[in-house]
């Protein structure tokens, strides 16, 4: 699957994004406007000014939009939280080759709030993978105590956990010993 460059660089964001939302004994990753300032500067996101309390609200609301994509059923579901996302940011496509990339395409409207930057240039990264008919890609780790939000880019669509915990290696390690336990007695 031939993924573009900004396309791509937008997943990544919308996952990371995704993935701040709290979750069992995690706290908010974006619990308030530093914590949201540090995302924009860690993923160097362009055109954002000085962020307040709305622009903090304005991303939550994207994180849980990109979530129910993450967990739409089939590509119509999808289809229609991706159409609304794109909707609200009132997308505006732009050619550009800032910061040393070639040229790419950003969808959010000049001086727009960092989450419909968000919102436009994820929901175009999302309509590009439903549009491709990869909907599937688009998971949450397998590993029973993660639920973090990835894309599976592998050739064969097999990828099951998120690599930031080494949740693969946990589960094959502890299966391994189950195994072995098993074997001994």
């Amino acid at each position: 699957m031939q993924i573009p460059h900004d396309t791509r660089r937008a997943l990544e964001v919308v996952v990371a994004l995704v993935n701040t939302a709290p979750e069992g004994n995690e706290p908010d990753g974006l619990s308030d406007v530093g914590a949201l300032r540090t995302f924009v500067n860690e993923y160097s996101i362009s055109d954002v000014g000085d962020l307040g309390a709305r622009d903090l609200a304005g991303v939550r609301t994207v994180r849980g939009k990109f979530a129910q994509v993450f967990a739409a059923p089939n590509a119509q579901a999808a289809a229609t939280l991706v159409n609304e996302l794109v909707a609200t940011a009132g997308t505006t496509p732009q050619l550009t080759d800032h910061d040393g990339y070639d040229w790419h395409v950003h969808y959010f409207a000049p001086g727009a709030s960092v989450g419909d930057h968000l919102a436009a240039d994820g929901g175009m990264a999302l309509a590009f993978i439903v549009v491709s008919g990869e909907q599937e890609r688009l998971r949450r780790c397998e590993a029973p105590d993660c639920r973090r939000a990835f894309v599976d880019l592998s050739r064969n669509r097999s990828r099951r956990y998120c690599d930031s915990r080494t949740c693969g290696n946990r589960l094959h390690v502890a299966a391994y010993r189950a195994r072995r336990k098993e074997a001994a007695e």
